[in-house]
């Protein structure tokens, strides 16, 4: 008992006020899912894009987060108006709102919004918002060990950055359980594009945090052309590459992503003893490893949809007891789990999620149909299985970002922890890749109807050898690599 009180008022006890503006561009960001159900809907009534291109648009969202070292750069080094962290809190909250803004007028068919085709504005409008909250995210993580006592011993400030990363996963997690059910209700009830009219309050949430604290930040650091100049030539290539339409284009971006941010991150732990890099090393493979490995897709939710019934405000509820349980997971096991080797973690994890994952592919084969008799339908499963998976989601993140902030460079951090997070993203980019290939395989097919026409019908009879697969890769992948690396690292 005392030991659940002692975690349960952690957190609480952790927190000061100078953590606010870091964590109110988490909770900006987590709040960002507001507008996410009513998109889903929208974009399956209204854009003619099959699984793989929604994958596949995925995929090349995912480049700016893989560009982070460039933000961070910019973070470490230049100052806007005399201003190094609250001027590009303001820049972010503008590229988002200028996103959320291109999404009224093409939800609402508004004539200034006709300059290109339905699908280029939304690519540009999500491209928008995701460079804003990429552009936060960098500021924030950089406040993240800016705000933390240096005055204390080593093993007290190891701690408090430890609990900052967890306050900020709280942050990021409370938001979207406040969200959650709120945009799926609302959505059920209002016009899309009222929806996004109130996701303009996220951005001003940001801007908030940052306005009425002061900060204080170092002075700005030199700037180092091998990674702000390779970093926006490295984007001029990846956006060269996007535009010529050559094939591969994107499985060409990810190889030279992943050469060029290693080559950087190994530049930039030089100056580490060779036993702190080989930790570093190993704990991010491992990582990026779990990352890469794919999703179904947009499938299971047009599935969940057309064959289930799972409406838009079910989807909300969904979505809000999986972001509770989340916060309750987080809030109750991150003191223990980041006490544990980070490999034992993301097994535990990967084992946990294919387990969880067997009921929705169960209902996919009739499960609903025989627990029925007993008073549970498919959406009681639904529910059961989200309360049960969702307090697992965010634990992975907790030790890759303590041990990220941990060995965070004085005068460099957010250049730090945004190479190490670019190549987090990266793997997310490897992720959608992967899930891209096996939509390709497993082709999966939701009606469509344009002007009382129905352009594809839906085929849903690869799903469920789609769902397996993806299960199967998820738990065999993770632990091998453990093992194999873990087992080389004793010997």
């Amino acid at each position: 008992m005392d030991k659940i009180k002692s975690s349960l008022i952690a957190p609480i006890r952790a927190f000061k006020l100078r953590y606010l503006p870091l964590l109110m561009v988490y909770f900006a960001y987590g709040a960002s899912g507001f507008s996410s159900i009513a998109e889903t809907f929208w974009v399956k009534e209204h854009l003619n894009l099959d699984a793989s291109t929604l994958v596949s648009l995925g995929v090349w969202l995912s480049i700016p987060w893989s560009i982070k070292m460039v933000f961070g750069q910019l973070v470490d080094t230049v100052r806007i108006f005399n201003s190094q962290r609250k001027v590009y809190i303001y820049i972010g909250a503008l590229l988002v709102a200028s996103g959320i803004i291109l999404m009224i007028g093409l939800v609402e068919d508004k004539e200034w919004i006709h300059f290109a085709s339905q699908k280029s504005v939304y690519f540009l409008s999500a491209l928008l918002m995701t460079i804003g909250f990429v552009l936060q995210d960098v500021v924030a993580d950089a406040m993240s060990t800016e705000v933390v006592d240096r005055k204390q011993p080593q093993e007290l400030i190891e701690q408090e950055l430890a609990m900052i990363q967890v306050l900020g996963r709280l942050a990021l997690s409370i938001a979207g359980f406040i969200v959650a059910g709120l945009g799926g209700w609302l959505a059920q009830i209002l016009e899309y594009g009222t929806i996004f009219k109130i996701s303009l309050i996220i951005p001003l949430i940001s801007i908030l945090g940052v306005s009425f604290i002061k900060l204080d930040t170092p002075p700005p650091s030199q700037i180092n052309c091998k990674i702000l100049c390779g970093g926006i030539a490295f984007a001029g290539f990846i956006v060269a590459i996007g535009y010529s339409g050559i094939a591969y284009s994107q499985e060409i971006v990810f190889l030279i992503s992943f050469i060029v941010l290693s080559l950087m991150i190994k530049s930039v732990i030089s100056d580490l003893d060779k036993a702190t890099q080989k930790k570093i090393l190993i704990a991010a493979i491992i990582i990026f490893v779990y990352r890469a490995m794919p999703g179904v897709g947009p499938a299971v939710s047009w599935w969940e949809i057309d064959v289930l019934g799972f409406d838009k405000a079910f989807f909300g509820t969904l979505s809000q007891i999986g972001s509770f349980m989340a916060i309750i997971g987080m809030w109750f096991l991150s003191d223990w789990i980041t006490k544990k080797p980070i490999g034992w973690t993301l097994i535990m994890l990967s084992v946990v999620s294919a387990i969880l994952s067997l009921p929705i592919i169960g209902m996919y084969y009739g499960l609903h149909h025989f627990t029925q008799q007993f008073g549970l339908g498919a959406r009681d499963i639904a529910l059961i299985d989200t309360a049960a998976q969702s307090p697992f989601s965010q634990l992975s993140m907790i030790p890759l970002l303590t041990l990220i902030a941990i060995y965070a460079p004085s005068g460099k951090r957010a250049t730090w922890f945004a190479l190490m997070a670019s190549m987090m993203n990266l793997a997310l980019m490897a992720s959608g890749l992967l899930s891209k290939y096996l939509n390709e395989i497993f082709v999966v097919s939701r009606e469509v109807v344009h002007n009382h026409v129905v352009v594809s019908h839906a085929d849903y009879s690869q799903l469920g050898e789609l769902m397996i697969t993806v299960l199967l890769l998820n738990l065999v992948v993770p632990i091998v690599t453990i093992w194999i690396l873990s087992y080389n690292n004793k010997n």
